[in-house]
């Protein structure tokens, strides 16, 4: 992260601008009278295109607004007489039009512009006006120009002349630009230089370009063609690889020499203040580097630039240090040449005191200077109103002394705009000053009662322009204090401006500037406020990240809070656009998705009125790399090849590996195949090859991120071909029917068969037998062998041939012939009964050759013929279980205690079954019985839980009882267990709770004679109403309830009788003014502790829930239903078992008037 402190943006400009006010003279109101000032005209070198109007800019101001007149060639311009041109109204600029016609040529010349009253005339300077040209190049016929490889070359520009002079550059016939290098470049002059020709130079032909500036035309020469004559006349492409190119095509190795400039040395001269441009071009093979080097010195290397290969040396803004002897050395490894160039530095005049303005009071004395300085020395030439001095009217209080006029008790009409003209052989200098003699109070010229803000810290200036004549006193008062400001952290200006060195909280106040004279005074106020800076107190981060992923530069920004802040973001120093996948937030930048262009410096400007912040970052983003090009074999044997390849961009990520690949086209035409992979850091490697294979390669790099695209394949090469070096993998023998035998292999791909015709011999014999082999040729990679003995071994190989010849002698392998059923059952089968789940068996094992095959498991199928337990449905369905190999034993698990099975027993091979043996018979005993199949948990009121179950799905005997466990509860407080037990027919019992907030645990269990069987576990719900319960009292034995009661009865009578008169009298009832009283009486009785309601569980009209989940359909005449959702009811005794309050939907209410009276009970239960 690069923090840039920018706190001069707003404030250091102003400052800037504070000092240039400091430095300049005190300018005079334009409200009093003055003679004229220039303020805007043209440059002294004006060029203008020829297609445009012409403007020639002359801008002054004075008091009163002066006139303008032009000269032309030295000689009077009289506007009016040329319908053409005119000068711009209240201005002196001249407008040439030539809408009607004519030519730009006719007015070129020198001009000057004189603005005039009647205190005096100034000049401006004098303007060449030329007007741009754009010549055609002159016909011209180039011969072919013929020359020996090695040979320097000049192919001349000689480009027509130009104003301004065109930019030249050199293109062939069909504008492709001529590729430039140390060996062939172009000089300033504009020609192009070969230092030595080389046979490829004739490939193309080569033309001279001029582009002019004004027209933005081009004008191209007739094209130069080469021919080369050359020693060794071969293809250019046989030397690319060799070490010594010159040699290697016969051309002769020279030392250098100059092609420019020539000989030994030369002299330059450079005016001070523009560029020096030094050249050196030299010829030679090879061809020669360039080295500057200063006599006596070192190149000042803060303004020195190489261009042009070396061949050129730039120092910019020249001065009279840069003099002196500069040399250039051309070196090559035949030897070394060096010229000398002396350079001097002139001059034209410069300033070093331009005159300004004077502005005196009556009788006061003062001066004019003009020095200026240039190689040569200039002349100094004193004008007034624009007439040289030596012939203006003599002025007692005027004297001239050279470079300085010195005036002494001037008087008012003394007026007048004095010019100092400064000249020599490279130019001039011209300055307008003017003499005004004036007698003015002091006036302050700034806004009255300004507010300057200024960053903490931070350098200011208090400005107080003001004017008087004579020249008034200005001092400083910070909060009406007697003392001026002066020294330690202030410094004033003479223009009365106030300078505070380093502006601190303690400075924050009023100021006052007073000015004085002796014609009287004039004060202002300016109003100083200190602010924090602004600081980024966290930047973003220089980042590495991978291409797609997410990114967030930080930007955390502390500022005064009293100035608005603005957050910015660029990119590669522009503003950035902030799209979809872009999020602006308060600390920072999010990036999703960063993708290629996303790359680059972001810079996070936090910015208020008075400064600025910033901190930068770079962002890097891996991809992955580009493709490598431009393959190439060489090295080409039987064997092997040398592949070359030119490494794509790696974007950012350093490339690991490259895998190289190959495709032929005999096999698998168009499949790629991994061949090899080589680190990142080669781009060349020897191949190892197949014979007989057409090869086609292509390279894939490989970085962090990814795989590149593959490159483009190389050029094919067909390798010779031999006879197979190996045999094919894989050779297996096995029968698909029982007569038969099927040999199969992995056959060779397309590296391994090393010739065309490739084909496989087959041999086969039964081991252990002196038959011979018997073979067959095939092309496939299968082959069956038929009639065969059942599962017999058999000796096999499998040898590949080409037409090149065979591989090698392969190795044997065995395989076997097809498998048949087995002939034979397991005899004499034993069982034993382990326990009810489990039975071991024994068995006699058959012969081996009644297996015909090979012998994969003994095999014992059984299936559930009935249950012990009377009207029991049992599943039939067959199972098995496999003893792997030949053994004589196995153990049958996971049977159903107390039930009766069968069981037979087979012999499989890898054909299948053998026949089964006879069916045996045997019976589990009792078993312990699986968990009930559910338990249900009611709760029919708070002192009761009721329990049901049903019987175990699996009761595995004969079912004695159940045992019940259970243990109250509370959050992690639970009671003792107890324990009930139960006869084998009971499956309901209810449960006296000890108290109304605890909850149950159950464990139930079946139990048979031989134990306890699997619990299931079920946890009794919580009460309804635990917040209820928690603190439940009798309410309705409470005094204050049953007072209340009363109170509600009563004011229920009222209502009733003030009801029943209403209507005997024909009114209407307001049912929705007495609900609203209602409802405001409702809440003020209403006691936050009844409210049990919840709302989130409505239940439908005229039903309700009971405790045990069950739901009741109530009568029609219930008096719940004259209460509002049937949710209270009444013990026999009377009392509230349920929610003491009812819901009331309010939107109902208001939404549906009633003109019926309402119910006593419903008055009573909106009431509670």
């Amino acid at each position: 992260m690069v923090m840039q402190q920018s706190l001069l943006t707003c404030s250091g400009v102003v400052f800037a601008l504070y000092l240039h006010h400091v430095i300049r003279a005190i300018e005079v109101p334009l409200d009093l009278s003055q003679p004229p000032t220039i303020t805007e005209q043209s440059v002294k070198d004006y060029i203008v295109d020829p297609r445009d109007n012409i403007f020639i800019e002359c801008e002054a101001k004075g008091n009163p607004i002066p006139t303008f007149s032009w000269t032309r060639n030295g000689k009077f311009f009289n506007v009016a007489k040329d319908p053409k041109v005119s000068m711009q109204r209240r201005s002196g600029t001249l407008v040439i039009d030539f809408r009607g016609g004519g030519r730009p040529e006719d007015y070129e010349g020198e001009y000057q512009c004189s603005a005039r009253n009647q205190y005096g005339t100034a000049l401006s300077s004098k303007i060449l006006l030329q007007v741009s040209r754009s010549p055609l190049w002159p016909k011209e016929h180039l011969d072919l120009v013929e020359i020996d490889e090695g040979s320097p070359l000049t192919l001349k520009c000689n480009p027509p002349p130009g104003l301004p002079p065109p930019v030249i550059f050199w293109m062939s016939s069909s504008m492709e630009p001529i590729h430039q290098d140390k060996r062939v470049s172009q000089g300033q002059n504009g020609d192009l230089y070969f230092s030595n020709v080389m046979l490829q130079d004739a490939q193309t032909d080569y033309s001279c370009n001029a582009r002019f500036h004004f027209t933005h035309t081009i004008q191209q020469k007739n094209p130069y063609t080469l021919k080369v004559q050359t020693k060794n006349p071969h293809n250019e492409t046989s030397f690319r690889n060799h070490t010594d190119m010159y040699s290697a095509r016969g051309v002769m190795e020279t030392t250098p020499s100059f092609m420019y400039p020539y000989g030994t040395s030369s002299n330059q001269i450079v005016l001070r203040g523009v560029d020096l441009l030094l050249e050196c071009i030299a010829s030679g093979v090879p061809a020669p580097d360039i080295m500057w080097y200063k006599k006596g010195g070192e190149l000042p290397t803060d303004k020195t630039k190489l261009e042009n290969f070396n061949k050129a040396l730039r120092i910019t803004n020249v001065s009279e240090e840069d003099s002196g002897e500069y040399f250039c050395l051309a070196s090559n490894k035949m030897g070394s040449i060096r010229h000398t160039i002396s350079v001097r530095v002139k001059a034209a005049p410069y300033w070093l005191d331009e005159p300004q303005n004077l502005i005196l009071a009556p009788g006061e004395d003062g001066r004019l200077v003009c020095r200026a300085n240039g190689n040569p020395k200039p002349t100094i030439q004193w004008l007034v109103n624009g007439e040289p001095i030596e012939s203006a009217p003599p002025n007692p209080s005027r004297e001239v002394a050279g470079d300085t006029i010195v005036f002494r008790d001037t008087q008012i009409g003394s007026s007048a705009v004095y010019q100092c003209n400064a000249s020599n052989e490279h130019g001039y200098l011209l300055a307008n000053a003017f003499v005004s003699v004036l007698d003015v109070p002091p006036r302050i010229l700034a806004p009255r009662n300004q507010l300057i803000k200024v960053i903490q810290y931070n350098r200011t200036l208090l400005d107080c322009p003001f004017f008087g004549s004579p020249i008034p006193t200005l001092r400083w008062f910070k909060n009406g204090q007697g003392s001026a400001l002066d020294g330690e952290n202030y410094q004033r200006h003479e223009n009365g401006s106030l300078e505070i060195n380093m502006a601190r909280k303690e400075d924050q106040g009023i100021y006052t500037c007073v000015a004085t004279n002796i014609l009287g005074k004039a004060e202002n106020q300016v109003r100083l406020e200190i602010k924090d800076p602004t600081r980024i107190v966290r930047g973003p981060e220089d980042l590495i990240v991978k291409r797609g992923s997410m990114v967030r530069l930080d930007c955390r920004i502390k500022h005064d809070s009293t100035l608005k802040l603005t957050v910015a973001w660029l990119k590669d120093d522009t503003p950035l656009y902030i799209g979809n996948r872009m999020k602006k937030e308060d600390d920072g930048l999010i990036i999703y998705g960063v993708a290629e262009k996303d790359q680059g410096d972001y810079t996070c400007v936090a910015s208020t009125e008075l400064d600025k912040d910033s901190a930068k970052a770079f962002l890097t983003v891996l991809e992955r790399p580009e493709r490598p090009r431009d393959l190439e074999l060489t090295d080409l044997a039987e064997r092997s090849v040398r592949l070359t390849w030119i490494p794509g961009d790696d974007n950012n990520s350093p490339i690991t590996d490259y895998v190289v690949q190959f495709e032929e086209d005999k096999f698998q035409p168009g499949s790629w195949h991994n061949h090899s992979r080589y680190p990142g850091s080669v781009n060349s490697a020897v191949l190892r090859l197949s014979p007989y294979v057409n090869y086609q390669f292509r390279v894939i790099a490989v970085n962090e991120v990814g795989s590149s695209l593959p490159s483009l394949p190389s050029e094919r090469y067909h390798t010779i071909g031999a006879s197979p070096e190996i045999n094919p993998t894989g050779v297996r023998g096995a029968g698909t029917q029982k007569n038969n035998m099927e040999i199969t292999w992995t056959p060779l791909n397309a590296t391994q068969a090393y010739g065309p015709n490739l084909r496989y011999i087959v041999n086969w014999r039964q081991r252990d037998t002196r038959d011979s082999w018997s073979n067959e040729t095939v092309r496939t990679t299968r082959h069956v062998v038929w009639n065969t003995p059942i599962y017999v071994p058999y000796e096999i190989k499998v040898q590949a041939e080409n037409d090149f010849g065979r591989a090698p002698e392969p190795d044997v392998i065995i395989g076997y012939s097809g498998e048949d059923y087995p002939k034979a059952a397991p005899t004499d089968i034993r069982l034993k009964v382990i326990n009810s789940t489990a039975v071991s068996l024994q068995w006699s094992r058959v012969y081996p050759d009644t297996i015909q095959g090979q012998l994969k498991e003994y095999r014992a199928y059984f299936w559930r013929e009935s249950s012990l337990l009377k009207n029991l449905w049992v599943s039939k369905k067959r199972q098995s279980v496999g003893f792997v190999g030949d053994r004589p034993r196995g153990l049958v698990s996971r049977l159903f205690p107390y039930s009766n099975y069968k069981l037979e027993m087979v012999v499989v091979n890898g054909r299948g079954d053998g026949p089964r043996s006879e069916i045996k018979e045997f019976t589990t005993p009792e078993g312990v019985p699986s968990a009930p199949r559910y338990i249900r948990i009611r709760q029919p009121n708070l002192e009761t839980i009721t329990l049901e179950w049903d019987h175990p799905e699996h009761p595995n005997g004969i079912l004695t009882g159940y045992n019940l466990r259970y243990q109250a509860f509370n959050g992690s407080k639970t009671g003792r267990t107890l324990v009930e037990t139960f006869s084998p027919n009971q499956t309901r019992f209810t449960l006296k709770r000890t108290d109304p907030i605890s909850r149950y645990r159950f464990f139930l269990r079946a139990r048979t004679q031989v134990g306890d069987g699997e619990s299931i576990v079920e946890e009794s719900p919580a009460p309804l109403n635990e917040a209820y319960t928690k603190n439940h009292v009798d309410i309705a034995t409470q005094g204050w309830f049953i007072g209340l009661m009363c109170a509600i009865a009563l004011l229920v009578l009222i209502l009733l009788i003030v009801c029943f008169i209403k209507r005997s009298r024909g009114g209407k009832y307001p049912v929705r003014e007495k609900v609203e009283v209602l409802d405001h009486e409702d809440h003020k009785v209403d006691d936050p502790s009844f409210d049990y309601s919840d709302e989130d569980n409505k239940e439908p009209p005229g039903s309700h829930t009971s405790l045990d989940g069950t739901i009741k359909q109530e009568s029609d005449d219930s008096l719940v239903d004259y209460g509002e959702g049937g949710e209270g009811q009444f013990n026999e005794d009377g009392s509230f078992i349920g929610q003491y309050t009812v819901k009331k939907d309010k939107e109902e209410t208001e939404g549906n008037e009633s003109s019926e009276a309402t119910s006593p009970v419903n008055a009573i239960y909106s009431l509670a």
